[in-house]
């Protein structure tokens, strides 16, 4: 039994939610999203609650149960208030700058590194050290946070390199004359 499918997903006051087959359909102040589920779950609609429940007691159709729940979740949330992912850039001359649709950065190498933004992802840089990286899609702010943070990953020695707010860097000494 998935104690995370059990739990119904509430609809939050503003978000519109449409039902078709099993495509599930949100649209809120931050845009509109939609996911298709597979068909081992069910989806119910009733008095603002969303409801995932298996459709058999196959394997495949309890893997999927939880899953869709996360994904209904998701849709949900990420088109009330949306998700954002922030990162840190640690090093003397590493920095950030957003030029219209591209991400410039300069983190040690021998040019700047463009990033272009992709549609539905919203980047700014407060400070010229902090990127902060907002949309409505969860799995799509995350893999642009992570392919940013892949170009110079925090390494343990000095700690420089890009990292995601908070995250913990575990030092090395170096080494010793």
């Amino acid at each position: 039994m998935s104690r995370i499918g059990k739990s119904p997903v509430k609809v939050p006051a503003g978000v519109d939610v449409k039902l078709a087959g099993q495509i599930l359909t949100a649209k809120g102040k931050l845009g509109e999203g939609s996911v298709t589920l597979v068909d081992d779950v069910s989806v119910e609609l009733k008095d603002g609650v969303i409801t995932v429940a298996p459709r058999s007691e196959s394997r495949t159709a309890r893997n999927m149960w939880g899953t869709s729940r996360t994904m209904v979740n998701n849709l949900v949330h990420g088109v009330a208030d949306g998700f954002t992912e922030n990162l840190e850039i640690n090093g003397v001359g590493y920095r950030a700058a957003v030029q219209g649709k591209v991400l410039n950065l300069q983190l040690g190498f021998s040019h700047d590194v463009p990033y272009p933004i992709p549609a539905g992802i919203t980047i700014t840089t407060e400070k010229p050290t902090m990127i902060s990286v907002s949309g409505i899609d969860k799995q799509l702010v995350g893999q642009v946070a992570a392919e940013i943070r892949s170009w110079r990953p925090p390494e343990p020695y000095k700690g420089k390199g890009v990292r995601y707010e908070g995250e913990y860097v575990r030092r090395k000494e170096g080494k010793k004359k």
